[in-house]
């Protein structure tokens, strides 16, 4: 017997539907079963396989090449991690990327080009430049090195008299007087030796000269060659390259230098194209129209046709020679 929308009925009562949710029931309780059998053979199978075990500590070598090796391996590492510091002090990296930093802005493009171009750029230009210098690196201290006919720190030696003529070259003499003089004064200051010793020295030397008349003659003889016999030493003491210390802060300052006044360089066209546009919008009576919406399509048409880029990748590169 069928009753409304086609569900049967027996003696006027709906038959339960058990079909569906007894057969869920059954996988159920199959999968519950079943956990502490996958549980046991996930047990047996951990048990049975081997992990490798990491540990890190100090133990006693046995010979003096693993502790040579050790302090070879920390001190990679610790090069790895002053590297980038390394690039952008003692390379030509820090004028190149100032220079293009200055060229996006004075062009007002906003992020364009972004930064990962531009440290693209400026890493590719500074491998160009500093090629030959790397190149003497190579040959000088790691082939020989890597041959073992030196040793690490007569390879660290030969490594450092090229980046130091490349970066003596392009420091201004007056930073390197400026930062070797600081360097002085702190060191008389350390030492507790400043200038209260020389004027305690000046009274003893003038002192025969004050007591009696006739002396004075032959000792004013020997000052002479004294004075001249110092000459050389501080000639030579002038002409001996400068420590690390003073030569890479003034390298720094110099090459900012120099990066800011090619910014200015570059600022001066477009800031021109940004004063005649502004200008004319002034004289037209749009002054709710913003100059550097009407100014940024000239610029960007100046710069390619002038081949922008070129030039500056030109003009930079050059600037090392």
């Amino acid at each position: 017997m069928v009753g409304e929308r086609g569900r049967p009925w027996s003696g006027g009562r709906r038959l339960p539907r058990w079909g569906a949710p007894a057969a869920g029931a059954a996988v159920l309780c199959a999968l519950v079963g079943a956990l502490p059998a996958a549980c046991g053979a996930a047990a047996a199978a951990s048990s049975s396989a081997s992990l490798p075990a990491v540990t890190i500590g100090l133990g006693s070598a046995s010979t003096p090449g693993q502790v040579t090796t050790s302090l070879q391996i920390l001190l990679l590492l610790t090069l790895l991690a002053l590297a980038p510091a390394a690039l952008l002090l003692m390379t030509s990296f820090t004028r190149i990327v100032v220079v293009l930093s200055f060229a996006r802005t004075a062009l007002g493009s906003g992020n364009l080009p972004p930064n990962q171009v531009l440290i693209g750029l400026a890493l590719f230009l500074t491998l160009f430049v500093m090629a030959p210098t790397i190149g003497q690196i190579y040959t000088t201290a790691y082939q020989p090195y890597a041959a073992g006919s030196i040793s690490l720190s007569a390879a660290l030696q030969r490594a450092e008299d090229p980046l130091r003529s490349f970066m003596q070259r392009q420091t201004s003499p007056e930073d390197l007087a400026m930062f070797e003089q600081m360097r002085k004064q702190g060191q008389a200051a350390a030492s507790g030796t400043g200038a209260g010793s020389a004027p305690s020295s000046a009274p003893t030397a003038a002192a025969p000269s004050a007591g009696a008349a006739g002396p004075p003659v032959p000792a004013a003889a020997p000052s002479a060659p004294a004075s001249s016999g110092t000459a050389p030493a501080a000639s030579s003491a002038a002409a001996s390259p400068p420590p690390l210390v003073v030569l890479v802060p003034a390298f720094v300052i110099s090459e900012l230098r120099v990066a800011f006044e090619m910014g200015f360089l570059l600022y001066v066209p477009f800031v021109i194209i940004d004063l005649v546009v502004a200008s004319t919008l002034m004289a037209m009576g749009m002054v709710m129209l913003p100059p550097l919406l009407i100014s940024l399509p000239f610029k960007i048409l100046l710069f390619v046709l002038v081949d922008g880029w070129t030039l500056l990748a030109q003009s930079l590169v050059t600037s090392f020679h």
